[in-house]
């Protein structure tokens, strides 16, 4: 079974692809379809959730190498890197706080325990990373993977469209802030729209999934305090 709920992944992301190439819609893009679709399969054969991940752990498994192959776009665009690196590093920074102080910070407002707290504090990072992080701070993994998906998704529909509409023309910027907020899914969704956006989305991802790893323990510590 474990090959079946691979090759139906597989499968939902070529026939979502090849949809998308005609729809050209931004809200319904390659990753939101591929999603749709994999529910209604669950839902019609019956199959439980727990059992498509428990299957699909050849895809899972990839998730940790797809974080590293991240380094590909880093490196290509290097030279702007280094000549723009304190902009980059501020924004991401910036963004990396204000994601983990608002998300968790609604949470506790909402009167949400500690584990919660420590769930949601790492929703706009890449699943693996937010995994790690609610883990190391005593959260459940399984449900940050599910509100890195959610937060994913809503960047992907209508972060670009709301960028464009604020008048936003710079491929950097925009590729900066989804990559900062919507993180993986984001960046895939951007890639349609803006290549060298796509490129800076991939690179406030890492960044922001680097800063986030090492500001987690201290925003988390910093919100009960004030609190």
């Amino acid at each position: 079974m474990i090959y079946f709920y691979s090759l139906l992944t597989v499968t939902g992301f070529f026939i979502a692809l090849q949809i998308n190439k005609r729809l050209r819609s931004i809200l319904l893009n390659t990753f939101v379809l591929t999603v749709l679709m994999i529910i209604g399969v669950l839902l019609l054969m019956n199959i439980p959730y727990e059992n498509y991940m428990a299957g699909n752990a050849p895809l899972n498994n990839l998730l940790g190498v797809s974080v590293v192959a991240l380094a590909l776009p880093l490196y290509e665009q290097l030279r702007q890197i280094a000549a723009f690196w304190k902009s980059i590093l501020f924004v991401t920074t910036l963004a990396s706080i204000v994601a983990m102080f608002t998300g968790a910070g609604f949470a506790l407002w909402l009167g949400a325990n500690p584990d919660i707290v420590a769930t949601v504090i790492s929703k706009s990072v890449t699943t693996p990373i937010a995994m790690a992080i609610s883990g190391n701070l005593g959260g459940v993994p399984a449900l940050a993977a599910v509100g890195v998906v959610v937060a994913g998704i809503q960047g992907s529909m209508v972060g670009y469209v709301i960028l464009r509409k604020l008048r936003l023309t710079s491929s950097e910027g925009i590729g900066l802030a989804v990559g900062a907020t919507s993180h993986a899914i984001g960046t895939a969704a951007l890639m349609e729209q803006d290549a060298k956006a796509s490129i800076y989305s991939s690179i406030a991802l890492v960044l922001c999934g680097i800063i986030s790893s090492i500001l987690a323990p201290l925003v988390f510590k910093l919100i009960y305090m004030v609190a």
